[in-house]
C-alpha cells in the first residue's frame, strides 16, 4: 500500500525537508508544509529550489505576505510559467503598486497566455491608472481567456473608457467574452459597483 503524500503536512520539518529530495506530491506538500511554517530562511530556500514545483508549491503554501513584494518580483522571471503566474497572484493580492512595470512587461510580452492572463488580473487588483491601457489592450486584443480576464480587470479602474470597452466587447467574436461584457454592463459601471 502506498503511503498518501497527504500524510507529510503535520510532520517535524526534519522529515519534511527529507520528503523534498523525493518526487512527485510528496515533495510538493513537503515544500508546502514547510512554506507554512513562517520561517524566513525556509521560505528563501524553497523560493530559489533548483525544482519549479518546490518554487512552486512554496508561492502556494505561504501567505502572500510572507512572500512578498520583492520575492514575488524576482519570481516574474522564472523560467516556469507557472511560478510566473502564481508570482502574478501574489503581487496582485498585495496590490504591489511597485511591481507595475514587471507586471506590465509579463502581461504584454510573455509567450504564455496564462502568465499573460495573471499579469492582466494583478493589474486590475492593483488598479493604478498608469496600467489601464494596458488592460485596455488586452481586453481586446488577446485570447478569449485574457480578453475575459481583461474585462473583469477593468472593475479595478475608474475611467470613462472601462464603460466603453465594455459596450466593445459586446460585439467580440467570442461568445464567452460578449456574456462577461453583458453581465458586468449590467451589474453596474466598473468603478462604482463591480
Amino acid at each position: 500500500m502506498r503511503a498518501d503524500p497527504l500524510d507529510v503536512l503535520g510532520a517535524p520539518p526534519a522529515v519534511l525537508w527529507s520528503h523534498l529530495c523525493g518526487q512527485g506530491r510528496s515533495r510538493r506538500t513537503a515544500a508546502l508544509a514547510l512554506a507554512r511554517t513562517g520561517d524566513e530562511s525556509t521560505l528563501d530556500q524553497l523560493l530559489r529550489h533548483l525544482d519549479a514545483e518546490v518554487r512552486l508549491a512554496a508561492l502556494w503554501g505561504a501567505a502572500p505576505q510572507a512572500v512578498g513584494v520583492d520575492r514575488a518580483r524576482r519570481l516574474l522571471s522564472d523560467a516556469e510559467p507557472l511560478v510566473v503566474e502564481a508570482a502574478c497572484w501574489v503581487l496582485g493580492e498585495l496590490s504591489a503598486g511597485e511591481a507595475l512595470d514587471e507586471l506590465r512587461d509579463v502581461a504584454t510580452t510573455h509567450a504564455d497566455a496564462r502568465c499573460r492572463e495573471a499579469a492582466i488580473a494583478a493589474l486590475g487588483a492593483i488598479g493604478d491608472r498608469r496600467t489601464l491601457d494596458v488592460v485596455l489592450g488586452a481586453a481586446s486584443s488577446d485570447k478569449p481567456a485574457i480578453r475575459r480576464r481583461a474585462l473583469v480587470a477593468l472593475c479595478g479602474f475608474d475611467d470613462p473608457r472601462v464603460h466603453d470597452a465594455l459596450v466593445r466587447a459586446t460585439l467580440d467574436r467570442d461568445r464567452t467574452v460578449r456574456s462577461v461584457a453583458r453581465d458586468l454592463l449590467r451589474d453596474g459601471v466598473p468603478g462604482e459597483t463591480c
